[in-house]
């Protein structure tokens, strides 16, 4: 029809191949662990589906400024906006379901998820657009291209998920079992009072029987400020109680004087091997995050 452009071959090449990698960049990135979350498959399809809708908007923008059509690359700016729109939607999500949990993620840990989703979705969006980019500028052309835009597109990719790679509990610090003992309704784990509250003869025997806990040892004197962090020592005792149930009474404390954490429960599931691994994968919220180099800066001459 006249007055009307139509997509190119080439173009069409481009698109599907930016978008099938774009969103296998989603695919590989929403992944279920111990954690289980998300949760699938509604869970599941809420994500690949926004991971679609990202590569496609990152496939598009080249081929739309290509053919001189500004208007669709500022969908680009919508998009933004609903990426950020994802973040709220699982923050509130989360903090809806706090209530229903063995106890509390805690507000820290639920805006890490919530960052974590949305940055995701911008993963997507840049390998797609980057796989797109590579194959118009390769001068070779055929399959050749769509090759070497696959490669870079997964390059990036690789790239990206490195450098965003957090640390966990295990990188900064040791996690060994406690000893419990009960000594009237006191307890203590590694000789380290934890609570006054085991009042009644069942509470002290639940936990003489069933009780379990780990201790965790800072590595280096400054992961001190990682780990005595409220919000971090709730995410551990989150992940604690979420893998392996809460029968009755969960505690976290720390010792002000060398800095070790400690994480208490009755679990459901008696698995001291599972506890200590659960910790240790416990990530380390980007809240609480500060590098060393940051502390020994010099600030005294501003």
């Amino acid at each position: 029809m006249p007055g009307k452009e139509f997509l190119t071959t080439s173009d069409i090449n481009v698109i599907v191949t930016a978008i099938l990698i774009g969103t296998f960049a989603r695919i590989i990135t929403l992944k279920e662990d111990f954690r289980q979350y998300p949760s699938y498959p509604n869970g599941y399809l809420i994500h690949l589906i926004t991971g679609f809708v990202a590569a496609s908007l990152g496939a598009v923008a080249l081929p739309a400024l290509l053919s001189k059509n500004f208007i669709a690359v500022t969908f680009l700016t919508l998009a933004i906006q609903q990426f950020r729109d994802v973040r709220k939607m699982e923050k509130e999500s989360l903090i809806d379901l706090e209530e229903t949990e063995f106890t509390y993620r805690g507000k820290a840990y639920i805006d890490g998820i919530s960052k974590t989703f949305e940055a995701r979705n911008y993963f997507s969006l840049v390998v797609a657009l980057v796989t797109s980019i590579t194959i118009k500028l390769v001068p070779v052309k055929g399959w050749l291209d769509i090759i070497i835009g696959i490669a870079v597109g997964l390059l990036l990719l690789f790239l990206l998920v490195r450098i965003s790679k957090g640390k966990t509990i295990g990188d900064i610090a040791q996690v060994k079992a406690g000893k419990i003992e009960v000594k009237g309704s006191e307890l203590f784990v590694e000789g380290m009072f934890i609570t006054n509250q085991l009042g009644s003869d069942l509470a002290q025997k639940l936990f003489k029987d069933e009780g379990m806990a780990v201790v965790i040892y800072p590595n280096e004197d400054h992961f001190r400020i990682n780990l005595e962090n409220y919000g971090q020592r709730q995410a551990a005792l989150f992940e604690a109680t979420r893998s392996l149930g809460l029968k009755r009474f969960h505690y976290t404390r720390r010792d002000f004087e060398d800095g070790k954490v400690v994480v208490a429960l009755v679990p459901i599931k008696k698995d001291m091997d599972a506890l200590i691994e659960v910790v240790k994968k416990c990530p380390l919220l980007e809240s609480v995050k500060k590098p060393n180099s940051v502390m020994k800066t010099n600030l005294r001459g501003r």
